[in-house]
């Protein structure tokens, strides 16, 4: 029989550990000698220490969970209790309970930090709501505007609160949103008048344009169409749909034009080789207004280089399609630059996308009051398919308020 201070084996082979309520059988040895069973179950108790050790610098040093910490205790608490090692058991129980009491200490720390957060979480949306109803009353549509996306992605940033209290701030905050967009709304809305009267405007400019379209005098009429663009531009913007399609009738009148004139200057091929040297000096020129950084500068500069153009006259056949596309890639980059922003500016899309955005908000709204309704009387079917639902209308309300985001407010 051989034995140490916290085991033994007997005649037998059957390995005891020594604990407070007595000795406890381990297991069975008939390999090789007592010496070596003890040495073999001495090594496993080793184990288990080594793995509690761990257990508690993670539970000190690291984020792990009450639960998962819990379960790692009570894994290594059934290896202790089942008695397959020799060692100090008792000390091994001791060091596991004091581990409980470390893992619900920080389980009530935790507790408390999460209800702090809380409570912070809820201050700061409150003074996000009472900021955006200010703003609801203000004129200063971009600047109120522009605060008023910050303050909605402040909020994004800030934790939910209990359901009840997040969906009343919420809806005390969107309510604000939507009033300061029906107010802005309808301030641009005062501006239909002037874009009805450039259409007509323009309307006008294009019928003339389309009447000299047939003209043969080349140099007057030319002039005129230059008359007419700066008409054009002084007119303003008409609806965007409107102002597509009249910009098309107006380019085309002028193109029909300058295309007859085209064929004709053809035919003075003494003049056609010097034409294509300066308008090649002219593209250049309006090459170096690209890329666009002021655009008003830009096109009062690509208008004048283009009088000169229109000036010069036909270029051999041949050589045409180059040195135009030239200026027609400058003229494109200053109409997208243009193009930018109008959009960037343009009150209509503003007001219609603001709309938009408050017709999803309200119903996300009342989805949100049947939804509750439903669960107040039972009818949890009929909240669950609400609110499926509601899932829909909000991703539809986010991609709003993003492209509301890009008009400016």
């Amino acid at each position: 029989m051989s034995s140490d201070p916290w085991g033994r084996v007997d005649e037998t082979g059957t390995v005891y550990v020594r604990t407070a309520d007595g000795e406890q059988v381990v297991g069975s040895w008939q390999a090789g000698s007592p010496a070596e069973a003890l040495a073999y179950f001495e090594r496993k108790y080793e184990g288990i220490v080594v793995e509690i050790g761990l257990l508690e610098r993670r539970v000190k040093t690291t984020d792990l969970s009450a639960k998962d910490a819990t379960a790692a205790i009570e894994h290594l608490r059934t290896q202790v209790d089942e008695h397959h090692a020799v060692g100090d058991l008792d000390a091994l129980r001791k060091r596991l309970d004091a581990l409980v009491a470390t893992v619900d200490s920080r389980r009530e720390e935790r507790k408390a930090q999460k209800a702090k957060q809380a409570d912070e979480a809820k201050h700061a949306k409150e003074a996000l709501v009472a900021e955006a109803e200010e703003l609801a009353q203000s004129e200063q549509w971009r600047s109120a505007g522009e605060r008023l996306r910050a303050l909605v992605d402040t909020w994004k940033g800030l934790p939910r609160l209990d359901r009840k209290s997040d969906d009343e701030l919420w809806h005390r905050f969107s309510h604000a949103r939507s009033a300061f967009s029906k107010r802005r709304k309808a301030h641009f809305a005062s501006l239909d008048a002037q874009r009805e009267e450039a259409r007509k405007v323009k309307e006008k400019l294009v019928v003339e344009a389309e009447a000299l379209s047939g003209s043969t005098d080349w140099g007057a009429t030319a002039a005129r169409y230059r008359d007419l663009m700066t008409q054009w531009k002084a007119a303003g913007r008409a609806q965007r749909e409107a102002e597509d399609e009249l910009w098309n009738r107006f380019r085309g009148a002028q193109d029909v034009f300058f295309a007859a004139r085209g064929e004709v200057f053809a035919e003075r091929d003494a003049e056609q080789g010097e034409n294509l040297k300066l308008k090649e000096e002219l593209a250049d020129e309006a090459e170096k207004l690209v890329p666009v950084t002021d655009l008003k500068a830009a096109r009062a500069a690509f208008r004048g280089i283009n009088e000169r153009w229109e000036a010069i006259g036909h270029v051999p056949r041949d050589a045409r399609p180059k040195v135009e596309g030239r200026m027609q890639a400058v003229e494109r980059a200053l109409q997208e630059a243009e193009e930018t922003e109008w959009r960037r500016t343009n009150p209509e899309a503003r007001a219609r996308a603001a709309g938009l955005t408050g017709q999803l908000q309200a119903a996300v709204d009342k989805l949100r009051g049947q939804i509750d309704a439903a669960r107040a009387s039972g009818n949890n079917a009929r909240a669950d398919k609400l609110a499926r639902e509601l899932e829909g209308r909000q991703a539809l309300l986010d991609q709003a308020l993003k492209g509301l985001e890009e008009f400016g407010g």
